[in-house]
C-alpha cells in the first residue's frame, strides 16, 4: 500500500469485513481528505484472508479507531 506524499492531505485506512465488491477477503483501502475535494477514495486496496493480515497492511505509526455507530457495517476500523 502507498503512503501518502502530499502533506496538506490526511490519509485514513479503512479495514472491512468480507464487503460485497469481495465478499471473500478482509480489505484494506485508502482514503483522503482535503480541503480542495474533500474526501475520495484512493486506488490503494489490499486483500486478506485474516484480519491479522489486514491489519499488517496498515502503515506503521498510525492510531486505530474503532467504527462508529453510523458506519456501515462491514466497517470493522479506521486507522488514521
Amino acid at each position: 500500500m502507498t503512503e501518502n506524499a502530499n502533506p496538506n492531505v490526511l490519509s485514513q485506512w479503512v479495514v472491512y469485513d468480507h464487503p460485497s465488491d469481495y465478499p471473500q477477503h478482509f480489505v484494506v483501502r485508502r482514503w483522503s481528505w482535503s480541503r480542495e475535494e474533500g474526501i475520495q477514495p484512493s486506488h490503494d486496496c489490499s486483500l486478506h484472508h485474516t484480519l491479522e493480515d489486514a491489519r499488517a497492511a496498515i502503515p506503521d505509526g498510525l492510531f486505530r479507531l474503532p467504527r462508529h455507530a453510523y458506519d456501515d457495517p462491514v466497517i470493522l476500523e479506521v486507522w488514521i
